[in-house]
């Protein structure tokens, strides 16, 4: 929700608020993200949707649109802790990739987080890092902050 609401909003539902408000949008039929399970349970989510679905990047200074070119915005990642370093990510990323290929998209767009030297606390990289987005095919498209990098992965 963090991306979808303002940030007083964020706060203000904290936990059972924010989960009654994403089940809001679940049951609308709407689909605010993917789900990765292994062995049956989900252990990953990725939140992916239409830029204009996230009204807290639209206020963002720094993630500020581009563009009038329509985009997908890749804006979180989550993996249970039991299972992060397995390579989850990539995965993701690539189910993300093709989830918007079968919606019609074009472009994805995400912003992840330029390492300063020592790793990112997970509260830091919940965005990804530039890396991780290079090797799935996206390109750098912009650099608004000295710690944020707006990437682009273009669907043929």
């Amino acid at each position: 929700m963090w991306w979808r609401i303002s940030r007083r909003e964020f706060e203000e539902q904290q936990g059972e608020g924010n989960r009654a408000a994403m089940k809001i949008i679940v049951d609308s039929g709407e689909i605010p993200g993917l789900l990765f399970y292994l062995d049956g349970k989900a252990v990953a989510w990725c939140s992916i949707a239409p830029r204009e679905n996230y009204n807290s990047l639209n206020r963002s200074r720094v993630l500020k649109k581009l563009d009038d070119t329509p985009v997908w915005s890749l804006v979180c990642f989550y993996v249970e802790k039991a299972n992060r370093h397995r390579g989850l990510l990539h995965e993701m990323l690539h189910g993300a990739i093709e989830y918007v290929k079968n919606q019609g998209g074009k472009i994805i767009e995400a912003y992840p987080t330029i390492p300063k030297g020592d790793p990112l606390p997970p509260v830091s990289s919940y965005m990804g890092l530039p890396s991780m987005f290079e090797t799935a095919g996206f390109v750098e498209v912009a650099r608004p902050s000295k710690s944020k990098v707006i990437m682009r992965y273009f669907i043929e």
